[in-house]
């Protein structure tokens, strides 16, 4: 494990993320609220970066080299966002997909020292792999936990996977208004990511504006930009239901919705 810390404020908002530069994707918000309070706000990020994708002048770069560039560039984004914890875990992708106790117990770890009170990771309709293993792994460890050391709230964040279909009463709004240059400046830092043409600081950011427009419909827009994200809380304080469980309970509140509509 790596960590550093660029900021004295104890950690309020924990996100603990697959890969780098997930964070910057999901939790922006959390981000913007923690510079602009006393509120701290910490990074994990559970992979080592050496199944990323490449192109252009990173094209011939070894895994090796890649997770060098990626652990740097990291690093700069959590300088940038002035994090109060950037722990970066580095376990192979294909080792988190497998589960283990011994992630298990790293996150715990974590949120044992830091006792953040919301913890943000992916959520369990997103359709990467390694993020739903990375969001499954965070909900197991945390189930293990003494109830005084859980999170008050713990929300998954869309990513490979938008949110907007669900439905309000469960969807967790964050405004990402702050500052849109500063945004794009922490996004940017990502450039082996960027450079091959795979440009997720524009498509997220254009996500934020379309879900800010299309959030309600008889009402004037109260922000520019909103990431949403999912409040799966309730899987912690029912520790009997099981993700599948949870998972079907939205997809079938959406199916009732559209056919109600459809009369």
């Amino acid at each position: 494990m790596i960590q550093h810390s660029f900021c004295d404020k104890s950690v309020d908002s924990l996100c603990i993320a697959a890969h780098f530069d997930d964070v910057e994707f999901m939790a922006y918000g959390p981000i913007a609220q923690a510079l602009q309070t006393e509120r701290g706000f910490g990074a994990v990020v559970v992979t080592d970066g050496a199944g990323s994708a490449r192109a252009g002048k990173y094209a011939s770069v070894t895994d090796e080299q890649m997770v060098m560039l990626r652990v740097q560039e990291q690093i700069e984004a959590a300088k940038i966002g002035k994090y109060s914890l950037l722990a970066m875990l580095m376990q192979p992708s294909s080792v988190v997909k497998q589960g283990g106790e011994p992630l298990l117990q790293q996150i715990k770890q974590l949120i044992i020292k830091h006792k953040p009170t919301t913890v943000y990771t992916h959520n369990l309709f997103d359709k990467h792999p390694t993020h739903i293993a990375v969001c499954k792994a965070v909900i197991q460890a945390l189930r293990q936990l003494d109830k005084k050391d859980l999170p008050k709230r713990l929300i998954g964040c869309e990513v490979w996977r938008g949110l907007d279909w669900m439905d309000d009463s469960q969807k967790v709004a964050m405004d990402t208004s702050y500052k849109p240059d500063f945004a794009q400046e922490l996004m940017g830092v990502f450039e082996s990511q960027i450079e091959g043409g795979k440009r997720y600081d524009k498509a997220v950011q254009g996500r934020w504006q379309a879900n800010a427009t299309f959030f309600e419909s008889h009402k004037v827009d109260t922000a520019t930009r909103l990431s949403f994200g999912v409040d799966m809380t309730p899987l912690l304080q029912d520790t009997t239901m099981t993700v599948q469980a949870f998972a079907s309970k939205q997809i079938d509140s959406l199916r009732d919705r559209v056919l109600a509509l459809l009369g």
